[in-house]
Formats: structure tokens, C-alpha cells, sequence
């Protein structure tokens, strides 16, 4: 049975913690955003992994930290920001999960730092996934999964060491990846020319983790090339996650789809999810499932090289 997995970056402003100037148009409806994509999830009746920032976990903040190993000018932007309610939101993870779709609420780090950066120390990361176990158990959340912010893969045997069972990995490189002919591919992705994401497999890692590629980031394509495929054809991101739902279905692998709630920033974002969850919705049957990354690692870590994971 082929596998639809959907992970969240569920952040508000922690995404942006490091940037110069927070990016408005991305915040400005962020949390209305949440809460639009718990909706459409609910109406497909569609389970989802939130990984969510420990921090947001938090009822209120003088941002300040002392006792975290991180360099405390890491914290700037939280103490001067204008947007007060974008870095604690106890509420809006009290509603995925209260949610009648059984979602899966997983982590994103405490303070979203690179963990390839050079600040980022096994101590530093140590003290992220501490921090967020902590306030997670506090609501009653048992973390299992978690995914890297920006994800940037490192420090995994801490990661295995804080309990944690499953991480996402990083999608698999194609021939139109990062090369100059990719603006062109995606221009046609629309198409019936167009290319079809991959569909991944997980893997147990050197460390007892559990490994869950990426197949596509939904919001991968935007400017000139979406506004060109869809004056031509369609969508080009539903098509490919047509094509990907389609491949997958009666398979053994997985489609891993990504994105973070502040990629709604208009209306376009939100019919771009309806349409895709609505397909998913329309495949599922004998051949295909949805399920979260908890689901998938404890299926994989389950399994026998003779079984079908």
C-alpha cells in the first residue's frame, strides 16, 4: 500500500529569527493561515505531522533566556520584534490538537537555529530538544518525530539520545535540480510534459532514527513561472501532486509532501491546498493511505527485510 505523508513547519515568526527584517507579507496573516489549513484538513478528514517550534509552546516571553546555551544575541529579534503574537501560541497548538483528524504533533527545535551552524554545539542542540520535550510533556505531548530547521540534518545521535524516533530527510536530488535548466522545467511541470516528484522509501539510520526523504515542498514554485503555467494549463504544483498520488498509489513507497502555514499568504495558497487535499482524499482507498511520520517509523521500525515496510 502506497503511503501520502504531509508535513508542516510550523514556526511563525521563529522561521525568520535570524533574518535582517521579518518578511510582513509572510506573518501578517500567519496565524489565520493555521488555523485555514487545520480547516481544510479536517474537511478531508487528512492527518498531518506539525512540527512545531518548542518555543511557541509558551504563553508569554520577555525573550529572554539565559540559562540556554546559545549566544543570547540569538534571541534579539524576538525581544524587539513588533509582532508580538508571532512567537508564542500555545493556542494555536492546542487546536491541531484538539482536532478530530488524528494529528501528529512533532518538533521543529526550540529556538529554530541551524543545527549545521557553527553555534548550533552538541550542547546547543541538546538544550533545544530538552527545552522542547519539556514543554511538550507539560501539554501532554509525547515527541516523536522531528524535523531540521531549514533542514539541515546534523547532530542526529543527540537526536536519538532525546528519545526522538524519526526525522525528515532531505528530498532527493534529480537531473533538474538546482541546475540552470530548473526555472525551465518547472515552467512546463503544468504540462503533460511535466515531471513527477519522488516517491521515497525510509530508512533506519547508523543511529536507530528513522529517515523520511521529502518528495516535494509545496510552495516550491511562485513569480513568473507559476503565473505562466497557469495562465496555460494549470497549477503546476497540484498537477505534480497528482502525478506523485497517482505513481504512489499501490506501491510500497512514500509521497512526502512539506510546507510551512505561513506559505499562505492570499487565497491562491489556500485553493492550491484545498485542490490537493481533495485529491488525496479522492485516491485514498485499498491502495493508498495517509498517514503521519510517527505512523511510518514505527511501521518501518516494525518491519522485516522480507515485508513490505
Amino acid at each position: 500500500m502506497g503511503t501520502v505523508v504531509i508535513s508542516l513547519d510550523a514556526e511563525l515568526a521563529w522561521g525568520f529569527v535570524d533574518f535582517p527584517v521579518l518578511p510582513d507579507r509572510r506573518l501578517a496573516r500567519a496565524r489565520e493561515m493555521w488555523m485555514e489549513l487545520l480547516d481544510l484538513f479536517e474537511k478531508y478528514e487528512v492527518p498531518a505531522t506539525w512540527a512545531v517550534v518548542g518555543h511557541l509552546f509558551l504563553e508569554d516571553c520577555d525573550g529572554r533566556h539565559p540559562d540556554h546555551p546559545l549566544d543570547a544575541t540569538w534571541f534579539d529579534r524576538e525581544r524587539s520584534s513588533e509582532h508580538e503574537d508571532m512567537w508564542c501560541a500555545p493556542g494555536l497548538i492546542d487546536a491541531v490538537a484538539d482536532a478530530t483528524a488524528d494529528h501528529e504533533i512533532a518538533c521543529h527545535s526550540f529556538s529554530h537555529i541551524n543545527f549545521q551552524s557553527s553555534g548550533a554545539t552538541k550542547a546547543v542542540a541538546a538544550a533545544e530538544l530538552r527545552r522542547c520535550r519539556r514543554l511538550a510533556d507539560r501539554y501532554g505531548v509525547e515527541l516523536s518525530s522531528f524535523v531540521f530547521p531549514r533542514n539541515r540534518i546534523a547532530h542526529r545521535d543527540v537526536l536519538a539520545r532525546s528519545g526522538f524516533h524519526c526525522y525528515r530527510g532531505q528530498q532527493p536530488q534529480r537531473w533538474h535540480t538546482d541546475n540552470r535548466l530548473t526555472p525551465l522545467v518547472r515552467a512546463v511541470s503544468g504540462s503533460p510534459l511535466g515531471i513527477t516528484p519522488p516517491i521515497v522509501h525510509p530508512r533506519v539510520d547508523d543511529h536507530g532514527l528513522v529517515e523520511i526523504p521529502a518528495s516535494l515542498l509545496l510552495f516550491c514554485f511562485e513569480g513568473w513561472a507559476r503565473q505562466i503555467t497557469e495562465t496555460l494549463w494549470a497549477d503546476p504544483v497540484v498537477k505534480m501532486v497528482q502525478r506523485g498520488v497517482d505513481q504512489v498509489n499501490g506501491s510500497d513507497g512514500i509521497f512526502h509532501l512539506w510546507l510551512h502555514p505561513n506559505n499562505l499568504i492570499n487565497e491562491a495558497g489556500i485553493k492550491r491546498m484545498e485542490s490537493v487535499l481533495s485529491y488525496i482524499d479522492q485516491m485514498r482507498g485499498p491502495g493508498l493511505a495517509v498517514r503521519t511520520m510517527e505512523t511510518v517509523a514505527q511501521r518501518t521500525a516494525g518491519s522485516t527485510p522480507q515485508q513490505n515496510w
